[in-house]
C-alpha cells in the first residue's frame, strides 16, 4: 500500500469549523487528487444520572433539515484539552456538571476525507447547575432516556447519529471489560 504524500495543497474554502482543501498527492511515481476537510477534533459525552437516565439533547440539524436525538458534544476549541471541551459542552448543552469523568475511546468520523477525531467520555455524579444555553447557534431540548432503552432506540432508528451510536458501542465495550 502506498503512503500518499501531498505534493501541493490548495485551500478552496475556509471557515472556522472547516477548511476544504484540494490536494495533489504523490506516491511511487503516481499522482492522485483528493478533497480533504480539515476539521477540529470533536468530543461526545454520555452523561448518566444516578437513576440510569442518560442526558440527550434534541437539536435541529441543517444537513438533514430535521431534529435529531444526540448526546451532548461539539468542537474541541483550539488549545483546549479534550476533557475541558467535554466539560464545557455538557454544561452548555444541558446545564449539568459532572464530578466523575472517564474517557471511553475515540473514532474517526469519516477518514475518507476528514482529518479529525471524536473522543467519547462518560460523565457521572451529575449536578444540575443551570439551564442549557448552547453556544448561541443551537436550539436545544433536554431529553432523558433510560440507559436500557438506548439500544432499542438505535435499532428503531430514533437515534441515528453515527457518532452517538459509536459512543454507546464504546460504552458497552468498556462495561464488558
Amino acid at each position: 500500500m502506498h503512503q500518499w504524500k501531498p505534493k501541493s495543497v490548495e485551500v478552496l474554502f475556509s471557515h472556522p469549523l472547516v477548511e476544504l482543501r484540494r490536494q495533489q498527492l504523490i506516491a511511487a511515481g503516481e499522482q492522485r487528487m483528493a478533497l480533504v476537510l480539515q476539521m477540529p477534533d470533536w468530543v461526545n459525552v454520555i452523561a448518566i444520572l444516578p437513576d440510569d437516565q442518560v442526558l440527550f439533547v434534541r437539536q435541529w440539524r441543517y444537513g438533514l433539515a430535521q431534529s435529531t436525538l444526540e448526546i451532548p458534544g461539539g468542537v474541541v476549541e483550539p488549545g483546549e484539552e479534550e476533557l475541558v471541551g467535554a466539560q464545557r459542552e455538557l454544561l452548555e448543552e444541558t446545564g449539568y456538571r459532572a464530578r466523575t469523568w472517564k474517557r471511553l475511546g475515540e473514532v474517526h468520523p469519516n477518514p475518507a476525507m476528514q482529518t479529525n477525531r471524536t473522543g467519547t467520555w462518560v460523565a457521572t455524579d451529575l449536578e444540575r447547575v443551570g439551564e442549557a444555553e448552547g453556544d448561541g447557534e443551537e436550539e436545544l431540548e433536554l431529553v432523558l432516556v433510560p440507559l436500557k432503552e438506548v439500544p432499542r432506540r438505535i435499532a428503531n432508528g430514533v437515534i441515528t447519529h453515527s457518532l452517538v451510536v459509536a459512543a454507546f458501542y464504546l460504552l458497552n465495550l468498556n462495561r464488558a471489560s
